[in-house]
């Protein structure tokens, strides 16, 4: 069975020879596992998704299953290198380069109040010329070989105070600021055409996602959820199946997201990531348990702990302990539970790729 089968059977609920494996690293590991292995180093994509769908010829080589696309800053309008060391993307925000991430510097909508702030903005434009150009080559090359997941991260809620800033679009959204919903809608029609367009291109897997928990809560209240965003990735998830109705839709949201699991289930989700297992109320087996004859599970390995800090051995244990439970009787998509980053021993992380490849 190769990649691509095993990928397959897993997201349509049929048992594979063993569970699919993938994975996403920061430039940095990727030039670490490429010093290591002596593969080529991929030159990171110009994506707010960046990590998501960049390295992926290295993933492949190491024994990933599946490869990651996104949509790409366009020709005519790249990121850009401010002075003092700050990153400006075409959505308008800015970064500092802090070494491992981009850390936020200024928020080109913290000004925001009204529904004609929204309306004098300049968005992205989906269809720009050279978005799709990076994630066409890798469905090109790797389409009949891997699995392919199209990654929608920060949907709505993530990139609508990316370009406010979080305390205030918090504050905003409960005190029913006049912009929000504009600004909401112009999110929403945006990540709605780069899903129909990834979906139309051929991708198995839509992956959208907020991370609507912190390690120990939700990061608002299940009514605020419910009335804000979940009609609204309904109206998207509609669209989306649409242009495919059999396209596999899957939602990332780290944290402790249990509450809103039963809410996701309703609105049709095929793939719940990324199971972040030191978060409160994320345990392994009770969400299979609970949840796993509604759910695929996707991520599970956990990099807070015992990817960065573990040892080989501790690795080994840690991914067949996953195996075991989330992909028993199928329905499991190995991952770490986010990007693997610097402070992870390249040791541990080709542990992961030859551990998941022996099971």
């Amino acid at each position: 069975m190769n990649a691509r089968e095993r990928f397959l059977k897993t997201i349509n609920r049929e048992i594979p020879d063993r569970v699919p494996l993938y994975v996403s690293v920061t430039p940095q590991v990727a030039k670490m596992l490429s010093d290591r292995t002596g593969l080529p180093f991929e030159k990171p994509l110009d994506s707010m998704l960046s990590t998501r769908a960049s390295h992926m010829g290295l993933m492949a080589e190491l024994g990933a299953d599946a490869v990651g696309i996104a949509a790409c800053a366009p020709t005519d309008n790249p990121t850009i290198k401010l002075e003092g060391g700050l990153i400006k993307n075409e959505w308008g925000m800015v970064f500092k380069d802090t070494g491992q991430y981009n850390e936020f510097y200024e928020f080109p909508l913290a000004h925001a109040e009204t529904a004609k702030d929204i309306e004098q903005y300049k968005f992205p434009d989906p269809f720009a010329k050279g978005r799709w150009d990076e994630a066409q080559k890798t469905i090109n090359k790797y389409r009949k070989t891997h699995g392919i997941i199209a990654d929608l991260e920060t949907t709505l809620f993530e990139t609508a105070w990316y370009l406010t800033g979080l305390e205030k679009f918090l504050i905003d959204m409960m005190m029913e600021a006049e912009y929000i919903n504009p600004l909401l809608d112009k999110i929403q029609f945006i990540h709605t055409e780069y899903g129909k367009k990834m979906i139309e291109m051929g991708t198995d897997v839509l992956w959208c996602g907020d991370d609507f928990g912190s390690q120990t809560s939700l990061m608002m209240d299940e009514d605020t959820f419910r009335k804000i965003f979940k009609p609204r990735i309904k109206e998207m998830f509609y669209e989306y199946r649409k242009v495919n109705p059999d396209i596999k839709l899957a939602w990332h949201s780290c944290g402790a997201i249990k509450p809103l699991i039963p809410d996701f289930i309703e609105l049709g989700l095929d793939i719940l990531n990324p199971i972040q297992p030191l978060a409160s109320g994320m345990e392994p087996q009770e969400l299979k348990n609970r949840f796993g004859n509604d759910l695929i599970f996707f991520g599970g390995i956990c990099v807070q702990e015992i990817l960065p800090n573990g040892t080989t051995q501790e690795v080994k244990n840690e991914v067949i302990r996953r195996a075991d439970v989330l992909g028993k009787n199928g329905g499991y998509i190995i991952a770490p539970a986010h990007n693997i980053q610097e402070d992870t021993p390249v040791e541990n992380i080709l542990t992961l790729f030859e551990t998941v490849k022996s099971l």
